[in-house]
């Protein structure tokens, strides 16, 4: 099967940012303690790597992303 895909130019498309899940227990121990009694918050991520926000779940995160003209995508 070979057939043509178009595939739209990607300066037109919102800059692409990382979801993905955090463990409390791996942040350091500012964060944790402003996370008490939370197991996993979620983290978005720009294309370098770079943590932009950490929020409580993961809807959340893609809210926060496209509210901010942002592609969100998740990262396992």
């Amino acid at each position: 099967m070979n057939s043509k895909i178009n595939l739209p130019n990607v300066s037109d498309e919102a800059p692409i940012v990382y979801v993905r899940a955090v463990a409390v227990s791996d942040l350091p121990d500012e964060l944790r303690r402003e996370a008490e009694g939370m197991k996993t918050l979620y983290a978005v991520h720009d294309a370098d790597g770079e943590r932009l926000a950490l929020v409580a779940d993961r809807r959340l995160a893609f809210v926060l992303a496209r509210q901010n003209d942002l592609a969100p995508v998740s990262v396992h």
